[in-house]
């Protein structure tokens, strides 16, 4: 576990500023397989101290590669002497930001760290399953993916706090041939929150979703593209996840919303139908634990859910304290730093349409001529709200029923608009933390979602 640095610096703090103090360590263990050959196996470790200054408006920051206590009040001066600085070159001469009572937080921990052999071993064992049971593919590969961020936290307001959020994937891939001789691929990440241990007990459990993977590609091999142009369709849990994630949740980070995001100018009207409702949600959702569960962010926050749209209409951003007093809102505990060298950026946590009351059946059952678009491999959205994803696997409704399966196409829109269009809403939710969001820094996140049917436009062959 990581060691407290920072604990007891409390009483180096100057009154007069807002300080916080973070010691951390990223953990990262990989091992890859491609058809029978590993080709990848590494570990890395990464840890150190920083400290972070407000005072007048502008910040001071400074990090080193090192977890003590000397280095903590080392890096608390340098912080504090390049706020100073800062503020006599600037002098912005605004407030402090409203103080946030007193508070400790201290997270579930798992502590179990495997040396590499087992997760070479767990790798061989599935991948030796896949290369017997799965006859007529042309190339097989999986990854191991397990990584971790720790802290220790603590701030001028008295917020202590000691989180670790550990991730354990594992990602299969496999490619066939489709009749007229072109490759299909189909992917898939399994795993969650939790250490590797946790997460996974077996190979053999997770022979059936290797089965699965296979089974889908077979069925892809004899698929059509979709038609071009803007159809009905009904997007599953995992796109309304992506799309509430990039298309939506980016434009109302505060800080790009203070950027010219197409947000700045919809607060408190309709961007969606009347049936959906977006939330961040810190750590928990409709009474379960949320995929990426955070407790307090990296200035002290105790994170709170953040509803963003309403019944349609968009009632709040995503803040930091300071665009939260800007704004008139209440922070909800979204800066975070992925690295200890990083400074809190306004970041997502578990960004999600809530779930509505129709059945999948009853949607699909709804569409006379459209698409039922299943999973994304890839997803792009601008500050516009305008966006554009690839999806790898789905299939045609006709007349109410499922039809041929789809080969790779993409799907886009403006979401503002798309989401106006969104007339049924299913009643179960799924779930991914699988990924990471790339704004400036690495954030790993979870984006979630029911299926929605829409109005969307398909980009065809």
């Amino acid at each position: 576990m990581l060691k407290d640095c920072v604990s007891n610096i409390k009483s180096d703090f100057d009154s007069s500023v807002h300080t916080e103090v973070r010691c951390q360590e990223n953990k990262s263990r990989s091992v890859s397989i491609i058809s029978g050959n590993l080709t990848g196996n590494a570990r890395s470790e990464v840890s150190g101290t920083s400290a972070r200054v407000y005072k007048n408006g502008v910040y001071g920051f400074s990090s080193v590669a090192e977890v003590s206590e000397e280095a903590a009040r080392s890096v608390l001066k340098a912080a504090t002497d390049n706020a100073v600085f800062m503020d006599t070159r600037i002098n912005k001469g605004k407030k402090m930001f409203p103080p946030i009572a007193p508070r400790e937080i201290y997270c579930p921990s798992f502590c179990s760290d495997p040396e590499q052999k087992v997760y070479i071993d767990f790798a061989k064992e599935l991948d030796a399953y896949i290369e017997k049971n799965c006859k007529g593919i042309t190339g097989r590969g999986l990854s191991v993916r397990v990584d971790s961020m720790e802290k220790h936290l603590v701030t001028s307001d008295g917020c202590c706090g000691h989180t670790l959020i550990p991730r354990a994937y594992i990602y299969l891939r496999m490619t066939a041939e489709a009749k007229d001789g072109t490759p299909v691929e189909r992917f898939v990440p399994i795993g969650g929150f939790g250490t590797f241990d946790t997460v996974f007990t077996s190979p053999e459990a997770l022979f059936h979703k290797c089965d699965d993977l296979y089974e889908k590609l077979m069925i892809k091999r004899d698929g059509v593209y979709p038609e071009a142009g803007v159809k009905t369709c009904i997007l599953s849990g995992e796109l309304s996840g992506m799309l509430a994630h990039e298309a939506v949740g980016h434009t109302v980070e505060a800080d790009l919303v203070l950027g010219g995001s197409v947000a700045a100018h919809t607060l408190n009207k309709e961007v969606a139908s009347e049936l959906v409702t977006m939330v961040d949600f810190a750590h928990t959702c409709l009474g379960e634990e949320a995929p990426l569960p955070v407790y307090v962010d990296d200035e002290g926050t105790p994170c709170t859910d953040q509803v963003l749209i309403k019944d349609g209409i968009l009632t709040g951003y995503m803040n930091n304290r300071e665009t939260a007093d800007r704004f008139g809102m209440a922070p909800c505990g979204n800066a975070r730093a992925y690295s200890f060298s990083d400074e809190p950026l306004i970041r997502m946590r578990n960004t999600a349409i809530l779930p509505g009351t129709s059945t999948l059946e009853e949607m699909i059952a709804s569409v006379d001529d459209g698409y039922y678009f299943i999973d994304t491999n890839n997803g792009q959205a601008d500050t516009t709200g305008e966006f554009m994803f690839g999806t790898c696997l789905g299939y045609e409704i006709k007349n109410g029923k499922l039809g041929r399966p789809l080969l790779d196409t993409t799907i886009s829109g403006v979401a503002f608009e798309m989401l106006k269009t969104v007339d049924m809403v299913s009643d179960t939710m799924t779930w991914s933390s699988s990924g990471y969001c790339g704004k400036k820094q690495p954030m790993p996140v979870g984006i979630g979602g029911p299926a929605v049917r829409c109005k969307i436009t398909i980009g065809g062959r």
